[in-house]
């Protein structure tokens, strides 16, 4: 059993400055911890760092390829509005003037990576992060201590190149884990795949549509990067169609509003002559298939000695999604949660984990909290959801922030803040192509901006 006390001012190792790493470690630093933040990258951001380079491996299979970190397209726009994407306290409002930044309510990716830059600046983040390190390995010892072992990079001639510095082994009190869950693809089993001969890719490596000009195209998913991807590609490629298991078996129809996307229920087998068959009982001539098909979980740096596992996409065992009960607190996780308000998520995780660990916020018992888990998991399987959506937070991603809220005393996620997220996600679905730019929601914005003169 872990301990359950230890002095206040933890020495803590984050591993990733991403969103969820820089305000993981801004919460632990307020509650008087000691922090590293460990970053392979050269700067922060994480996914929200855009670059045109996709990977050797086009779909992700091969384990020892050179990984991308970022799964961002060019013209990649947020699909919540600035109210739902800032953190409580630093809104997402548009700053600076002039070309340099995009002041759309959905502003391009370029722009959350200049907010989360700012949000760096203004806290003095930057000063806590160790970049051009990767970790490695972080293994459990004696008396609950965590050793993590980080691979120092160094920068050769433009900037580009990397040369081997050395490793380090260290030791931490608790270890908070923020490393994304958008870099490691999950692939669609088609029956026939290995024999078909076009060309196969996954969204992780999808970047402009040029590629895509004049090819009949096939997108396995529905969800948002499936919507975003086949309406682009839509605009250079002959024919999209757009198979996945949320479409009633049998259906073959036109997307409304589109003359070239087609939606289909699953492929059903594909073949040497390069055909698809789908369950509708429709057969295409397919040039490429594109997997919008999501992400695995991915944590190969860590050693738990089977105690935390990936099984189905399902992060386990993990009370609340963050600490896993025979090791909590002195390993959590923030990020895990999907379909969500992710950065004001991260940050009601974030002032949890750093006031638990500083003995100001209790947990529950070792066995309270597996008990929990436990009856979470019969809710899922006798509700019939599947283990994969575990960490999908979307109908209760408002009662989730707010039972983190109570726990750290804290103001919680507003009423009007839950309202915008579903009308969000209802027009992305009614209105694809123009939610973005036209919306109704004057109520809710001066609610918003009421709450954000707050912290002016």
């Amino acid at each position: 059993m872990a301990p359950s006390f230890r002095p206040r001012g933890c020495r803590v190792a984050v591993i990733g400055a991403g969103a969820a790493g820089l305000v993981a470690a801004r919460e632990l630093r307020r509650e008087g911890h000691q922090v590293v933040v460990f970053e392979k990258d050269d700067q922060i951001g994480g996914t929200w760092v855009y670059t045109p380079h996709v990977e050797t491996d086009l779909l992700g299979l091969d384990p020892f390829r050179p990984i991308i970190h970022s799964s961002l397209y060019e013209s990649l726009r947020t699909n919540l509005p600035r109210e739902l994407m800032g953190f409580m306290d630093f809104p997402f409002v548009a700053r600076g003037q002039g070309e340099t930044r995009d002041a759309r309510r959905f502003p391009g990716h370029r722009e959350v990576l200049l907010y989360l830059q700012d949000f760096a600046r203004k806290f003095r983040i930057e000063e806590l992060i160790r970049f051009h390190s990767e970790v490695v390995s972080v293994e459990l010892i004696d008396d609950f201590k965590w050793k993590v072992k980080s691979h120092k990079k160094r920068v050769e001639g433009d900037g580009d190149k990397y040369g081997h510095v050395g490793f380090l082994d260290e030791i931490f009190d608790a270890v908070v884990v923020c490393n994304g869950h958008h870099t490691e693809p999950r692939i669609a089993e088609i029956p026939g795949v290995n024999l078909w001969p076009g060309r196969q890719i996954h969204s992780h490596n999808y970047r402009t549509p040029e590629p895509f000009r004049d090819q009949m195209v096939i997108i396995i998913g529905n969800a948002w990067s499936a919507a975003d991807l086949s309406t682009e590609i839509a605009g250079v490629a002959k024919e999209v169609h757009v198979a996945s298991r949320s479409v009633q078996d049998g259906t073959y129809e036109k997307k409304p509003g589109f003359d070239n996307i087609y939606l289909h229920s699953m492929i059903e087998s594909s073949h040497e002559d390069g055909s698809v068959v789908f369950r509708d009982g429709s057969t295409i001539l397919a040039d490429v298939i594109l997997h919008c098909t999501g992400y695995k979980y991915h944590f190969p740096f860590l050693k738990t000695h089977g105690i935390v596992t990936v099984n189905d996409n399902r992060v386990g065992p993990l009370y609340k999604h963050v600490f896993p009960p025979v090791l909590a607190p002195w390993l959590s996780f923030v990020g895990i949660p999907w379909k969500i308000a992710p950065f004001l998520t991260f940050e009601f995780q974030s002032k949890w984990i750093a006031g638990v660990l500083s003995g100001r916020i209790l947990l529950p018992s070792q066995e309270e909290m597996m008990e929990d888990v436990k009856d979470f998991y019969s809710t899922l399987e006798s509700s019939g959801i599947p283990k994969r959506y575990t960490h999908n937070l979307f109908n209760y991603q408002a009662e989730y922030s707010n039972w983190l809220a109570a726990q750290c005393q804290c103001p919680g996620f507003e009423e009007w803040r839950n309202q915008m997220y579903y009308f969000a996600m209802k027009n992305i679905t009614v209105r694809p192509k123009t939610y973005r730019d036209k919306w109704e929601d004057d109520h809710l914005i001066f609610q918003a901006y009421e709450d954000f003169k707050k912290y002016a």
